[in-house]
């Protein structure tokens, strides 16, 4: 019996994460008795992508040394584990710190050299990296490697992988992929892994992209960072950078420490000695702030749980014949639950900083809106110390109502907050801030049990994975600690300037670009712009022509409409399989997709261990839709 072929579009992450689940699901169906049996069935499954599996073209390991993840090495896993509520085996492997620590003590065995740390700036780290470490983004591709290379060492007898180093231009029907390099392959079943892309500009762009050709200035559009062309930004350019996320920290990463500077310690100040070669940054955004630090500090008193937003809560809801509302009916128990984080762990932790005990002020919470301004002088009565004090507003925009007489102003006004909140995020004795970030957490997790189809439009276009995922994204998915301490140093040597909140930028012709906020006066004049965000959702007009070609012949990307609402995701509709849907909404008989382009609720690819993550409950799932769309598959 020939194999039957299963080809994967892509080889990041999410693909050899779906490659482990279907060789798992696989192994326990036909059993390696049965495949070594004449005539039993047996797979072969084909990794199509131009970068090496595991990192994919995100995580690749031909990209600066000096970035890094934003999570812990100890928060970091791509295997499943008891935790999942999985119908797939479960096959649990060591998360990136456990892997880490069995490569130091010789424990982890030979594979094969692909496989292997043969980078010694990349072994240096793997021997100092701890569990709270922010790994870089090359030794993270080695984990992944190894974990691509682990998954086909135990693939079972009758099962074959092989990664084919080219790029997927399109599928033709029914069953046939076609590659750059005009060769052409058969699939029975076609998975698009495709993880991020990037995608022609938006009008707002397109006109930016138009003016500086027309004026001769130098921007650079939204894109990851590791591909963004820099080398316009010159020695002692003024460069305006819109945007303060992750994107954000990348690119003054690279245009700082990526250009020769360093950071030195004067006592326990963190001190930046230029190169020479920086241009200066003017960093602003609608915020005017960074997106938070990671909180290294942990949880001492209660633990975590969801009070506000809980099971029946969403229950209820559900019972009712109307669709959920993110803005009316879960963002005001996701602030709830924010509010129940912190003051939880302040009065159980800290009881000594607070006046009463934690079920009394758990009824007042219970008692108040969130947004309830009573809510504040309730606070402060039993709160003395202003910094032990939290509500929403000022979490979400701490520079609200202020005005600034000058720019300095605003500049020292931003530099102040980020100095406090690194306080708030990484000294031990303020671990309500921990509270915090678990409460975001359970809330992240907690939405994955509202079904999609019960979101109204708006919710589903808009409020989820604009309003709601910026927001979890600045609070809980914010940079390492070190990286805001860094660009304090970096503002006080004069590289990094802040432009304070609600920064907009315009093209004055024969000046250049011109930022300003209206709460600031003056403005700053500069020939270099950065959009430092990533490129918006929009699969049909991806620049990766494999999922252009799907989002427009074999699929199509979702609508959702209702009285109130009508717009796009953007992203690729499939069912809750992966399989992909027509514009008739007719499942595909043999193609699926899994990924950041598609419909489903977003998970992430890799995770933190022992969370029941719903990457690994939907992959597993998509894994074993795959599997059954197989033709002549046989079950034990």
């Amino acid at each position: 019996m020939n194999a039957r072929r299963v080809v994967l579009i892509g080889a990041g992450p999410r693909a050899i994460m779906l490659l482990e689940r279907i060789i798992a699901r696989f192994g326990a169906e036909v059993g390696d008795g049965d495949a070594r049996d004449v005539g039993a069935p047996r797979l072969h499954v084909e990794l199509i992508d131009p970068h090496p599996p595991g990192g994919g073209r995100i995580w690749r390991r031909a990209q600066s040394p000096l970035l890094k993840l934003n999570s812990m090495a100890r928060d970091v896993t791509v295997f499943t584990d008891d935790s999942c509520t999985i119908a797939g085996p479960i096959r649990p492997g060591p998360s990136l710190i456990e892997w880490a620590e069995l490569w130091r003590d010789g424990r982890l065995g030979t594979i094969g050299p692909d496989a292997e740390i043969d980078d010694e700036v990349v072994a240096a780290e793997a021997r100092g990296l701890r569990g709270d470490s922010f790994p870089t983004r090359r030794l993270h591709s080695h984990y992944l490697a190894w974990f691509f290379a682990r998954t086909v060492a135990q693939a079972p007898p009758g099962v074959t992988v092989r990664w084919r180093a080219d790029t997927v231009v399109g599928v033709r029907e029914p069953d046939t992929v076609a590659l750059a390099s005009r060769l052409e392959l058969r699939g029975d079943v076609i998975v698009y892994a495709v993880g991020h892309n990037g995608r022609e500009p938006d009008a707002a762009t397109a006109d930016l992209i138009a003016a500086a050709r027309r004026e001769r200035l130098v921007y650079v559009p939204p894109a990851f960072t590791a591909d963004a062309d820099l080398s316009g930004l010159a020695a002692g350019d003024d460069v305006i950078v819109r945007g303060m996320g992750l994107a954000a920290i990348d690119l003054v990463v690279l245009l700082t420490q990526g250009r020769g500077g360093r950071f030195t310690r004067d006592g326990e100040r963190l001190r930046y000695v230029a190169s020479g070669r920086e241009p200066r940054l003017h960093l602003g955004s609608r915020r005017g702030v960074p997106y938070r630090s990671k909180v290294s500090s942990a949880i001492q008193g209660a633990p975590p749980q969801r009070e506000v937003l809980t099971a029946g809560r969403i229950a209820t809801l559900l019972a009712r014949p109307q669709q959920v509302d993110f803005d009316t009916d879960i963002w005001p128990l996701i602030a709830g639950e924010l509010l129940h984080g912190h003051y939880r762990e302040l009065f159980t932790a800290h009881p000594d900083r607070v006046a009463g005990d934690w079920p009394a002020f758990r009824a007042v919470l219970q008692a108040h809106a969130w947004d309830d301004p009573a809510l504040l002088d309730a606070i402060a009565a039993v709160v003395p110390d202003p910094l032990d004090r939290f509500d929403i507003a000022s979490l979400d925009r701490p520079l609200a109502g202020r005005t600034f007489s000058r720019g300095d102003d605003a500049h020292r006004a931003v530099r102040d907050h980020i100095a406090t909140d690194l306080h708030l995020r990484t000294a031990p004795e303020r671990s309500a801030a921990q509270g915090v970030f678990f409460a975001a957490l359970l809330s992240f997790l907690a939405l994955a049990e509202i079904p999609t189809e019960r979101w109204n439009a708006r919710s589903r276009a808009v409020s989820l994975p604009v309003r709601w995922h910026t927001f979890f994204s600045y609070v809980a998915s914010g940079p390492p600690a070190h990286r805001l301490e860094e660009l304090l140093a970096l503002a006080d040597a004069g590289v990094v300037r802040f432009l304070g909140p609600d920064t907009t930028v315009a093209v004055a012709p024969g000046r250049g670009f011109v930022a300003a906020s209206p709460r600031v006066p003056g403005e700053t004049v500069a020939r270099a712009l950065v959009d430092a965000w990533l490129p918006g959702s929009g699969a049909a007009v991806s620049d990766n022509p494999a999922l252009r070609d799907l989002a427009t012949r074999h699929g199509a990307e979702l609508r959702v409409a209702d009285a109130n609402f009508t717009g796009s995701l953007g992203r690729v509709h499939t069912d809750d399989d992966g399989r992909i849907l027509s514009r008739d909404g007719v499942p595909a008989a043999s193609l699926f997709a899994l990924g950041p382009f598609t419909s489903l609720t977003e998970g992430g690819a890799f995770t933190r261990p022992h969370a029941n993550a719903l990457s690994l409950r939907q992959t597993d799932r998509t894994a074993g839709a795959v599997l059954a769309a197989i033709p002549g598959r046989v079950r034990r």
